[in-house]
């Protein structure tokens, strides 16, 4: 039923100012990365695919099949093989009652390896067995150098990424309203225990309210991995993510990097041509009107290109909001974002 047009491809030449360049050398870290949010594109880059643990970050992946579940409401009872973790927690005990946000929340905050632990065990029965959760998550990501073995990020030989694999673990997270709220969050008081009581819970990530724009990731550390960082912020319609594996000076490193990713990217509105109505049968008025989602495109130079689709006609009735079709953008040939059109008005059954 839908017809296809195809608009001209438009090439956006975007000027770029270059406040300084930026090198591997100025970075502390043993592998970093820098991606757009939106199309995954690198802006720098230094062993980005080199494998390396990376410690607590795990648990973004941990946190992310969580809010994924469609449990988060869930009451768990906590028995005490599923705290047979070392290292931080968010003070969880044998008998508690905590709710699969919660565990998100000790997770992505104080970074609990408790609740990352009982995350594996209500999702997945046991910690091996979410191990291969999370593995072909990480598959479904494009995460091509990357094998979960904890739900926390403890140290073991085969549990390891790279940082443009962290990158794209990020990148999938920050889509997640639910995960980007928890992860964005400074504090958050929640209830939970036995019996139950109310507790305030804080967030390791400095770059909060170190940089502005900054929206999270995860922090993450252990004598082998180092200090490992996954960082999103926004600024000026841009979303970037970068990750840092092993260094010293992570906050330092990432603010650098950020400036320069903000001075290289450009936020810019989709250029594209759409008819004004819609022809509708059955109904009042013989024609309607449509809007298309607002959108930002991040981008450097890119060849941007549109195609459009949209029924020949539609049946009345038909409400503002309703779906009627849809735009699709592509950026050198890749599709980046699929935007809803959407009816801007109701057209009633005609008598």
């Amino acid at each position: 039923m839908f017809r296809k047009i195809i608009a001209l491809s438009i090439v956006l030449i975007l000027s770029v100012v270059k406040v300084y360049a930026l090198s591997a050398d100025d970075i502390s870290a043993e592998c970093a990365v820098l991606i757009t949010a939106q199309t995954g594109e690198v802006i720098f880059a230094k062993n980005e695919n080199k494998r390396h643990s990376m410690a607590s970050t795990t648990k973004i992946m941990t946190s992310l099949l969580a809010v994924e579940s469609g449990r988060l409401s869930e009451e768990i009872r906590i028995t005490d093989d599923m705290l047979n973790v070392e290292g931080t927690s968010m003070g969880l005990l044998g008998g508690d009652s905590v709710s699969l946000r919660e565990l998100a929340y000790g997770m992505l905050l104080p970074s609990g390896n408790d609740a990352a632990s009982v995350t594996a065990f209500c999702l997945g029965g046991s910690v091996d067995n979410f191990a291969v959760m999370m593995n072909e998550r990480a598959k479904s990501i494009g995460m091509k150098n990357t094998n979960f073995v904890t739900p926390s990020g403890l140290d073991d030989e085969n549990h390891y990424s790279t940082a443009y694999d962290m990158a794209l673990l990020g990148r999938e997270a920050v889509k997640n309203p639910e995960f980007l709220n928890i992860c964005s969050s400074q504090k958050a008081t929640l209830t939970y225990g036995n019996p139950p009581y109310e507790r305030t819970l804080y967030n390791h990530n400095r770059m909060l309210t170190a940089y502005e724009g900054a929206l999270g990731i995860k922090t993450g550390f252990t004598k082998k991995s180092g200090r490992c960082l996954v960082s999103y912020a926004q600024k000026n319609g841009v979303g970037l993510i970068a990750v840092t594996l092993n260094d010293g000076n992570d906050w330092y490193d990432h603010k650098q990097i950020f400036d320069y990713g903000f001075s290289q990217v450009t936020a810019v509105e989709p250029q594209y041509t759409l008819p004004e109505t819609i022809p509708v049968v059955g109904g009042l008025v013989s024609k309607a009107r449509f809007s298309a989602e607002k959108f930002v495109l991040e981008s450097t130079d890119k060849n941007v290109s549109y195609k459009y689709y949209l029924p020949h006609f539609l049946y009345a009735p038909l409400n503002t909001g309703d779906v009627v079709g849809r735009v699709e953008i592509f950026a050198d040939g890749k599709l980046i974002k699929s935007i809803s059109l959407t009816a801007t008005e109701n057209v009633s059954v005609k008598a």
